[in-house]
């Protein structure tokens, strides 16, 4: 039987984002004080480093060294990634107004399918939005409702690790340490770039355009 370091050890491996909503047990074996040391030193040995976000709660292996392989995975995985980002944000700035606050989705925010559904039927300005994000190639729906629309798009968070849904008998998804990761790389992105990817997102989201 695979121990809990080798458990972890083959998640954080496999691209996995370990975080206390994700995977509470790992989570709390890496928080404990010597723990993330002895990962470390494993990953090491694999050209790896425990990479951490979100002040030290969302955890990750990222490379130690960068020779010309792992620049061209590196260069692959950041288009991937730059290519999900407008879906993503238009999709945070949508949940953002339909729940009607000004505090975004954060690791641990709860999400209530049904309610937020019922929000965004009653609202034909955040029903064309749904519907344009929800034909992105990163959610790829075909549906032309509300309910298919919004479950396909739910479905692909959780396949990508942004969402968990805890309990399968109940519409409720749980934000995972993956969101506070995008943040980083939008705020990277934003200070290196001169994107102002939010801000783009944002006018799109108002102007019914893509970015």
């Amino acid at each position: 039987m695979i121990s809990e370091q080798g458990r972890i050890l083959e998640q954080l491996l496999s691209g996995a984002f370990i975080c206390q909503v994700s995977d509470e047990d790992a989570w709390r074996f890496l928080k404990t004080s010597g723990n993330a040391d002895k990962i470390e030193v494993q990953l090491n040995l694999l050209n790896r480093t425990l990479a951490s976000a979100a002040d030290g709660d969302v955890f990750y292996a990222a490379y130690q060294s960068l020779g010309d392989n792992e620049r061209r995975v590196l260069s692959s995985q950041f288009q991937e990634i730059s290519g999900h980002l407008v879906p993503l944000v238009e999709w945070l700035l949508l949940v953002q107004q339909a729940s009607g606050t000004d505090i975004p989705i954060t690791q641990g925010s709860a999400i209530r399918l049904t309610e937020l559904q019922g929000t965004i039927e009653d609202t034909p300005a955040f029903a064309e939005q749904l519907a344009k994000i929800s034909h992105y190639k990163l959610f790829g729906s075909t549906s032309v409702s509300t309910d298919g629309q919004i479950k396909q798009v739910f479905k692909r968070l959780t396949d990508l690790g942004y969402m968990l849904r805890p309990n399968q008998d109940k519409q409720i998804f749980i934000a995972t340490g993956k969101v506070e990761y995008l943040y980083e790389v939008i705020k990277f992105i934003d200070e290196t770039e001169s994107l102002s990817l939010a801000q783009q997102a944002q006018s799109a989201v108002q102007q019914g355009s893509l970015i």
